[in-house]
């Protein structure tokens, strides 16, 4: 594997691994809580394993934070070949795990500290390849580039999707629920050996390090703009958790859609969202960022509402509907972010600065984005009720967004 195939892969290959194995979780998030919790309330055994679930997430600024200061110390290289190994064994060992009824109290308790490994991991992941991706590709094909890691990531839900839909269509539900579930794990740790021999040989220049530590310098010389990198990742966070990771469990408890059916429509619409993000980040290389990104936001404000209504229909048609507007606005400012922030940061803290930031957008608001929304449900009655939670996401980041100026001609910076 030479060149810029070689580029591609490294840059890739951990968000396909960390994302398909967040997005297995989530969809077999209602069998996971009958395996690892106690209880017959179907609905507290969701919320159980939608809260380990938010505890990856939680764990994600820290890691962030460990993996941006590797990455701005040490170069890109040794801090994406640690992120890929040390998601590699958990993802696996998740698979392995025994329930409940056969480890009591410590079944659970193991889940949480291998999830909390998982998000240590995820933490530094994906901005440390968008950085790495970015800083390495011509100049007006950096969102094309950058698109690519976002892209695996993508590609890794999408694949874990699809993974959930064959095993629903060939499995009976009860070998599904019983051991089924728990081979995208199994086979997780496959793509987490390859990622980290692609990496291992990963040729990087030297760098320029800054006298003081990274967190040091991001924080202190750089807060404001940590915030305002923090509300343009807010809708991305919410949004995607919310409408595609979620969804699926909102589709079979909420809306009586048959687990495969909701799993294929889901998969579906992931695959177009790669072709959105590719296509919206080509689209920005020409003609600008935030426009789109403005345009994307505000739609979604408008939209989230009467595109779950479409969502809750017993129509499989008016279901796809629904969820593909959402590809359509969230594939765009996915498509259309990862450059802006690198963009819009200095190099020698630019790992650090955007894993502060996206982190505690996707471990704040993203990680808790499924349980909140499961929690509305049930309280209020009102199964639109998730939306709300998108138009709050939308209107930060719409503001945010407006904080920035357009970059993609200028000329990008490289410690």
């Amino acid at each position: 594997m030479r060149g810029s195939a070689k580029l591609i892969a490294a840059g890739a290959i951990g968000n396909v691994l960390e994302w398909y194995d967040f997005a297995v979780y989530g969809y077999f998030a209602s069998v996971i809580g009958r395996t690892f919790f106690p209880g017959e309330d179907p609905v507290a055994q969701l919320l159980s394993a939608y809260g380990i679930f938010a505890v990856g997430f939680v764990a994600r600024p820290l890691g962030g934070m460990v993996v941006g200061h590797i990455g701005d110390r040490y170069g890109r290289r040794a801090a994406l070949t640690l992120s890929v190994a040390a998601m590699a064994l958990p993802t696996c060992l998740i698979g392995l795990l025994p329930g409940y009824q056969t480890l009591g109290i410590a079944a659970p308790i193991l889940l949480t500290v291998l999830r909390l490994i998982q998000g240590l991991s995820v933490g530094g992941e994906t901005t440390t390849s968008i950085v790495f991706l970015v800083e390495h590709a011509p100049e007006r094909r950096r969102a094309v580039m950058a698109t690519v890691s976002c892209g695996g990531a993508t590609i890794g839900i999408m694949m874990g999707s699809a993974a959930g839909a064959v095993l629903a269509s060939v499995l009976s539900p009860e070998a599904l629920h019983g051991w089924g579930w728990r081979i995208p794990f199994v086979l997780g740790l496959l793509v987490g050996v390859a990622g980290y021999f692609i990496r291992r040989d990963m040729v990087e220049e030297p760098r320029t390090v800054s006298a003081r530590l990274p967190l040091v310098e991001a924080v202190h010389g750089h807060g404001l703009l940590i915030a305002r990198l923090f509300g343009m990742s807010v809708l991305n966070a919410c949004g995607f958790f919310v409408m595609f990771v979620y969804i699926v469990s909102w589709l079979e408890t909420v809306g009586g859609i048959d687990p495969g059916r909701a799993l294929n429509i889901n998969t579906i619409n992931m695959l177009l969202q790669v072709l959105v993000m590719f296509g919206m980040a080509w689209l920005s290389d020409r003609i600008g960022r935030r426009l789109l990104m403005l345009a994307a936001t505000a739609l979604c404000f408008v939209g989230a509402l009467p595109l779950l209504w479409l969502m809750h229909q017993t129509s499989p048609l008016l279901i796809f509907t629904g969820q593909f507007v959402f590809t359509l606005l969230l594939g765009t400012t996915w498509g259309v972010q990862p450059a802006l922030m690198v963009e819009a940061t200095p190099p020698g803290v630019r790992c650090t600065m955007i894993a502060i930031a996206f982190n505690l957008a996707m471990g704040l608001v993203g990680g808790l984005s499924p349980l909140a929304a499961t929690w509305l449900v049930a309280t209020t009655r009102q199964p639109l009720s998730p939306a709300f939670l998108v138009m709050v996401a939308a209107a930060v980041t719409f503001l945010s967004v407006l904080s920035f100026g357009e970059s993609y001609r200028s000329k990008l910076a490289i410690a």
